[in-house]
């Protein structure tokens, strides 16, 4: 069920399947989930979750030095009927839809002093985006949004990340029943920024959650989506693109916990590199729990590399504990540019560097397809444009 094709040297892509075994998934962490980062110890890169993140460009945020500061705005525009609310630590709605699961995380949850909540009310059915602006002025922050829909709801929200930070965040995403939700969280961060997050999402009852995941900039970027499900019947869709510079450490740790029966995930991340040093990492779990028959699940990731010099690690873990499901399964390829396309281009009359854009190009538009929202999809292809003129250029 494991898929590894055409390695390039420096790369690695590896799995696992469990069946009926203790929760890998859970042994793998370094210590049990808890809102208190005293309950975490400070990593030193030989933990399974920190083995592939290089600790010492973190800018202190892993062990407690990094001090905030100003230099982090947010702004949010949301249609008429969205509540938008800057709330104290003290509100119940933190931290509903998960809890820190590493170090970086719980310092987030410990020193942000208020929380944006963006609230859908039931039945609302939104026609335009939320639009959620982060920018930074080289300031370090501590972060935590929640976005909640309520029943039968439905909502599209954009966050926008750009500018320069060291910025340690929480994002929660709560589903209704029945609800759909759309998020597209985009990294375009400034070179020298760090992004360390955790995204939940609690999945309601028949309820959809859609995730598009896109990074082009920052030096560090770590993101650790995780997903929950609340009630049979739920759907996950977890998307992801990204695209590694030289020097770049790009990390996408995903977790999918089928923790209720008849519910859905897919998982699909694509990532191109280029460039000396460049290093995208992504670990794909999904635990089928005990209790979880009927469930449906799979995830791919893809890496493309451009350029010698590049690192990719693609490590999926699927571990399943009851044989009563639908279907399950997950893959990874890694390799270079496929010499049956660029023959095929070629042979028509079209010049190998045209060849080649047009290879990447595809590559990527399955999954910008997936946002569904022109103005964004034209900024990110144009994105990758301005990347693919280095790369193949």
């Amino acid at each position: 069920m494991a898929e590894a094709q055409n390695i390039p040297v420096g790369s690695t892509t590896s799995g696992s399947i469990a069946v009926a075994a203790e929760s890998t998934v859970a042994t793998r962490m370094s210590a049990p989930p808890s809102f208190d980062v005293a309950d975490f110890p400070v990593p030193h890169g030989r933990e399974e979750e920190w083995r592939f993140t290089p600790l010492e460009r973190l800018r202190g945020l892993h062990d407690g030095t990094a001090v905030a500061s100003e230099g982090l705005k947010v702004a949010i525009e949301a249609p008429e009927g969205v509540i938008v609310e800057n709330v104290g630590r003290d509100d119940a709605r933190l931290g509903k839809a998960g809890t820190p699961v590493d170090r970086v995380a719980a310092q987030a949850y410990s020193a942000f002093e208020q929380a944006s909540v963006v609230t859908v009310p039931k039945e609302t059915v939104l026609t335009e985006p939320i639009r959620i602006a982060v920018h930074g002025e080289g300031g370090t922050a501590y972060g935590h949004q929640v976005i909640e829909l309520g029943a039968f709801a439905e909502a599209l929200v954009v966050i926008d990340h750009t500018g320069d930070a060291v910025l340690a965040a929480n994002v929660d995403y709560v589903l209704g029943d029945g609800a759909k939700l759309t998020v597209v969280s985009v990294q375009d961060w400034d070179d020298k920024a760090v992004h360390v997050a955790q995204h939940n999402a609690l999945v309601g009852r028949d309820a959809s959650f859609k995730s598009v995941v896109v990074t082009f900039g920052g030096d560090v970027v770590r993101l650790h989506p995780r997903v929950t499900y609340a009630g049979p019947g739920g759907e996950a869709e977890l998307f992801g693109l990204y695209f590694t510079d030289a020097g770049q450490h790009q990390e996408h740790r995903l977790l999918v916990d089928h923790n209720t029966p008849h519910c859905k995930s897919h998982v699909v991340y694509k990532g191109a590199l280029q460039g000396e040093g460049a290093h995208a990492v992504w670990i794909g779990d999904v635990l089928i729990e005990a209790k979880a028959e009927g469930t449906d699940t799979y995830e791919m990731n893809r890496n493309l590399v451009l350029t010698d010099g590049s690192r990719v690690d693609s490590v999926p873990n699927l571990e399943i504990e009851t044989g009563e499901i639908v279907g399950a399964g997950h893959a990874s390829t890694t390799g270079r540019f496929d010499d049956e396309q660029l023959f095929y281009l070629m042979a028509r009359g079209i010049p190998e560097y045209e060849a080649r854009r047009l290879v990447v190009r595809g590559f990527f538009a399955e999954l910008v397809q997936q946002i569904g929202l022109p103005d964004i999809e034209e900024r990110l292809l144009v994105r990758i444009e301005e990347e693919l003129e280095a790369a193949v250029a």
